[in-house]
């Protein structure tokens, strides 16, 4: 994808997850910025690199740490560029309220309970990592993190196209 000329608005045609489908519309700076942002936030986190079920790499922990300091960020994104960047679903100010509460949010209200209780039952004699795999839920958690990750890698190329640069995970 070329790079676009900033003062330039041309009309940009995203599909995105959690429900909110297709949408179009023509960003201003002040919207392809805020992507900008939000995309390089999103594509340098655990957010979209795979956690597969079944390996011995990451914890599950860091993944939903990592998932919640969306939120904070997200939030501050969307501060400092105001209210330009709007609300509705065909702007980003919107796509990214609703991938908050839409996608993260029942994600994390669900698996961040259960994994916090098992924490709390792990013997002093057994590291973080190797108490994780010895729990019950750990696959289907790290299967339902890939589902989420397939959905923020959409998110995150509809960002890319909103901030109009290239892309590549």
């Amino acid at each position: 994808m070329p790079k676009q000329d900033s003062t330039k608005l041309t009309k940009v045609s995203v599909n995105l997850p959690f429900g909110i489908g297709g949408t179009e519309w023509e960003p201003d700076d002040t919207e392809r910025k805020a992507a900008w942002s939000l995309f390089v936030e999103l594509v340098t986190r655990v957010t979209i690199q795979p956690l597969e079920a079944g390996t011995d790499h990451g914890l599950l922990r860091e993944a939903l740490v990592s998932l919640h300091s969306l939120f904070a960020t997200t939030r501050e994104i969307l501060k400092q560029a105001g209210p330009d960047i709007g609300a509705s679903h065909r702007s980003v100010g919107g796509i990214a309220i609703t991938v908050l509460n839409r996608g993260l949010r029942p994600f994390l209200a669900k698996w961040h309970p259960l994994l916090q209780t098992w924490e709390a039952q792990r013997p002093l004699d057994i590291s973080p990592f190797e108490h994780e795999k010895n729990w019950k839920h750990q696959a289907k958690l790290r299967s339902e993190l890939e589902i989420l990750r397939r959905d923020l890698e959409e998110y995150a190329i509809a960002l890319a196209v909103i901030a109009g640069v290239d892309y590549c995970f």
